[in-house]
């Protein structure tokens, strides 16, 4: 694919280029998982128009900025999420992240309308389990398992499976998701996320080393990501990422990210709420100011 040239990029006080979107489109979620951080913006608000996502996109992709991951809350409550994809600008990536609860019935719409590939959340295939985590009922871990399978048919792939790794809880099933996985032969990645803790969680915070060194143990292969310098594991022909944001001077160094609230604010830093920019109501004249105003607020949560 070959994208429009950019005649300005946004690089910013410690020479990290912006390259990627990452965009909350709602507060709303139909789960209610015990350690969500709500993409560190507390509290419902007022959701973004089709319009002023379009804007905010089109904007972002002539500074350069490629790649669009689409969250929430669960991005899937929005019904008009599909007529927003249709309208963007030619992108690198368009990812979703989402609890695939409501996935099945929309995979297909959404492959049509633009979307590349999506990030399921799944912390566990214990049902029991399932339901403690997410506080949700009886019967929406089938729908889950139901999502991804159609997101894989549908070619919404590589579909990514988050797993918080919770100490106590699910520490013990990276084997198992691991097999789950792999019977997809490939479409299915396995993503280990370090615990953040934004709601006062210690019980739950797992060694990271540890994991890392028992993954390394049983691994064929090991790859590094350019980006946060981040290892995959190639184990019994699945693969699998460790995700490591907390504390680390490599992910704050390398992130090329800019945030975008539900209610239409940037956000530079996930972890940093009072130095955001209000975009919601800005013109596409205004716009590249406010994206400039941002940028020059970005500074790395964790320094080396």
């Amino acid at each position: 694919m070959s994208l429009p040239e950019a005649t300005e990029l946004l690089t910013d006080s410690y020479g990290r280029t912006v390259r990627s979107l990452r965009m909350s489109v709602t507060d709303r979620c139909n789960l209610n998982c015990i350690y969500c951080h709500n993409e560190g913006h507390i509290g419902h608000s007022k959701e973004m128009s089709v319009d002023t996502i379009v804007n905010i996109v089109e904007v972002g992709s002539r500074f350069g900025i490629n790649r669009l991951k689409i969250s929430g809350g669960e991005p899937l409550l929005r019904k008009d999420l599909e007529e927003a994809l249709v309208r963007l600008p030619e992108l690198r990536d368009v990812s979703m992240t989402t609890n695939a609860v409501l996935l099945k019935d929309r995979a297909s719409s959404l492959k049509d309308a633009g979307l590349d590939r999506v990030n399921i959340s799944l912390d566990t295939l214990d049902r029991d389990k399932y339901h403690t985590i997410t506080n949700c009922g009886k019967g929406i871990f089938d729908k889950v398992l139901d999502g991804i399978h159609e997101a894989v048919d549908v070619g919404l792939t590589p579909v990514k499976l988050n797993m918080v790794l919770l100490k106590d809880l699910n520490d013990d099933e990276i084997k198992d998701m691991l097999e789950f996985t792999r019977g997809y032969g490939g479409d299915v990645i396995l993503q280990l996320i370090e615990l953040m803790d934004f709601r006062d969680l210690p019980q739950y915070r797992i060694d990271a080393n540890e994991v890392e060194r028992s993954l390394m143990s049983v691994s064929s292969d090991v790859k590094v990501r350019e980006l946060h310098k981040r290892k995959k594991y190639i184990i019994n022909g699945a693969e699998v990422e460790f995700v490591r944001p907390v504390d680390n001077t490599e992910f704050c160094a390398n992130c090329n990210r800019l945030r975008v609230t539900a209610d239409g604010k940037l956000k530079p830093c996930l972890l940093v709420s009072d130095n955001m920019v209000d975009v919601s109501e800005a013109s596409q004249e205004e716009l590249p100011d406010l994206f400039r105003l941002a940028v020059s607020r970005r500074v790395p949560f964790c320094i080396s």
